[in-house]
């Protein structure tokens, strides 16, 4: 069982709705949260803050259509980005996705972390190659958050993971479900190491 994380949270505050980069917080650090659509990330946000309906959890991929601010103990920002690569969200729509969150990467100065939440089952998309080395090109650090890992068997998460370290040998990575809040423990941990640094 996960250590009790809950002890760090001591007030969430949904903060700001951001369209365009004028709209962009850069006061405080910040920790962003990126991946496809639909690869639990909401779930994953309620479990980090410990809240239940706290992110909307929606049952069609490519929901949120814009980026989220939410203030952690008045100290740092948890930045919850649109998800990328759903295929039913037309091509405009798509490039008016993918210019914000291009427009948040390079603007935002705070920026300390970015969780790249990938769903254990899908392994590594090209969508994901393509954020991976953006972000490598802009040097801005990047833990790999794999997520649903509850719905795998272990023999089935052990050879996903093998798959993954072949491929990318030296990258930090958590293993969670946010469902079963199993590794938001060592998620705060990495967090709280990037917001010292």
């Amino acid at each position: 069982m996960d250590k009790d994380y809950t002890r760090l949270i001591k007030e969430v505050k949904f903060l700001k709705t951001a369209y365009r980069k004028a709209d962009f917080l850069d006061d405080l650090p910040q920790i962003a949260l990126a991946g496809r659509s639909n690869c639990g990330k909401s779930t994953l946000i309620n479990a980090i803050i410990n809240r239940k309906n706290f992110a909307r959890v929606s049952s069609k991929p490519g929901y949120t259509k814009s980026i989220n601010f939410i203030l952690i103990n008045n100290s740092f920002y948890l930045v919850d980005l649109p998800g990328f690569g759903y295929a039913k969200t037309s091509k405009k729509l798509r490039q008016i996705w993918d210019k914000i969150i291009t427009d948040y990467f390079n603007y935002s100065k705070n920026l300390k972390c970015v969780l790249h939440l990938i769903d254990i089952r899908r392994i590594i998309t090209e969508k994901d190659l393509e954020l991976i080395n953006f972000l490598d090109y802009l040097r801005i650090p990047e833990i790999i958050v794999f997520t649903k890992i509850d719905k795998l068997s272990k023999n089935e998460l052990n050879n996903n993971l093998k798959i993954f370290k072949n491929k990318f040998p030296n990258f930090q990575y958590v293993l969670t479900s946010g469902l079963k809040k199993i590794g938001i423990y060592e998620l705060w941990e990495k967090i709280l190491d990037y917001l010292k640094k």
